[in-house]
């Protein structure tokens, strides 16, 4: 119309919202919206994890005993391969086996042997040692009197008197638990027979046969990844676990605390619960040296835990698992507090290794930048 304005015509962008509904997104903050995308997501993907560590609780004994033929696999694969150059494979196999059960039988009876060796010497420096500490609590800054040590000795065998059937029904339990870890064991073994024999084979299986075929080049990588992570973190734990059980060793030898053998491999055992089992166990050691030896020596082990702490955290840590997934150290210790909620002593450990797979699956299979 004369006198009117020009008109405009406006192209609106492929995808752009029209009607109620760009009114109600555009007063949606683009934070706001990011945020509740990504929410849903999460809170599908901890559904998801929520249900499989609930199925694997059903089947607990299963899962550990397939999880420990993966460490063991891990380990006794470089060295069948080594040994399947010379041998056919399925004697290979099992002289890595038999060997390593035989070493770690020996090494059991001769921790067996040391304790009942020094059984009768250590219940003298223990009675002594009892007697030092009560000396030590008597003095300042404590000054607890005789009388109060001995009604609190009273009050523990009071206690024992009284919950007595209890713990022996504890000890009864305690023994069907035993069977269980034997069935465990030899399921395990089991397991980790044909896992080293043809490992491989049975993963072509799984993904040849249960995968759809636009999915199983995805599933390869993520496989061999997983592996390869998992292979890398097992093996690299057992040198740090073992450094630090020899270090301690020799350190407790020379400190002539009791025990030092026992202790020892306490300590090997230990350092496969990341950031709090190595302490634990010196923590224990401490006790027992305290006991046996006098608070000096007590003090010197104090001393151990913080110069071995600080050398598995910067040195053998960053070295020996260079190969596997690096983790920070904030990463580590609240996987290790959130497995040992889910599982206890089991989730402790497997709880590290199993967010370093997630991590290396998820970077092998984030598409590379352009």
């Amino acid at each position: 119309m004369p006198g009117s304005r020009p008109a405009h015509s406006v192209r609106l962008p492929p995808g752009a919202r029209t009607g109620p509904d760009a009114a109600v997104a555009a007063r949606v903050v683009p934070w706001l919206r990011i945020t509740a995308a990504y929410a849903w997501r999460l809170i599908l993907v901890g559904v998801v994890v929520y249900g499989v560590f609930t199925v694997l609780g059903r089947f607990q004994l299963i899962a550990v005993a397939l999880f420990l033929a993966l460490i063991v696999t891990s380990v006794l694969r470089p060295l069948a391969d080594l040994l399947g150059r010379v041998l056919p494979r399925p004697l290979s196999v099992a002289v890595a086996l038999a060997g390593s059960l035989l070493l770690l039988l020996s090494l059991l009876a001769l921790v067996g042997n040391a304790v009942a060796s020094e059984s009768a010497t250590l219940a003298g420096e223990f009675r002594g040692g009892v007697h030092r500490i009560e000396l030590w609590l008597q003095r300042p800054p404590l000054r607890l009197s005789p009388g109060r040590l001995s009604a609190l000795e009273n009050q523990v065998t009071h206690y024992l008197d009284a919950h007595r059937s209890r713990l022996l029904s504890s000890a009864l339990t305690q023994l069907g638990k035993v069977v269980e870890l034997v069935t465990g064991g030899a399921l395990a073994l089991f397991a980790s027979v044909f896992f080293i024999h043809s490992g491989e084979r049975l993963w072509s299986w799984v993904r040849d046969q249960l995968l759809p075929s636009g999915a199983r080049d995805a599933w390869d990588r993520a496989g061999s990844t997983a592996w390869r992570t998992f292979a890398g973190y097992t093996r690299g734990i057992i040198i740090v676990a073992a450094t630090n059980a020899v270090l301690v060793g020799i350190a407790l030898l020379v400190l002539r605390v009791p025990l030092a053998l026992p202790l020892t491999l306490l300590e090997f055992f230990a350092a496969f619960v990341p950031l709090v089992g190595s302490p634990v166990a010196l923590g224990v050691a401490t006790v027992v040296a305290l006991a046996g030896r006098g608070p000096l020596t007590a003090l010197a082990v104090l001393a151990l835990i913080v110069v071995i702490g600080q050398f598995e955290g910067h040195v053998l840590h960053p070295l020996v698992l260079s190969w596997a997934v690096r983790l920070h150290p904030l990463v580590v210790a609240v996987s290790v507090i959130a497995g040992s909620i889910v599982g206890g002593v089991i989730g402790a450990v497997v709880a590290v290794p199993f967010v370093s797979v997630v991590w290396a699956v998820l970077r092998a299979l984030r598409p590379a930048p352009p």
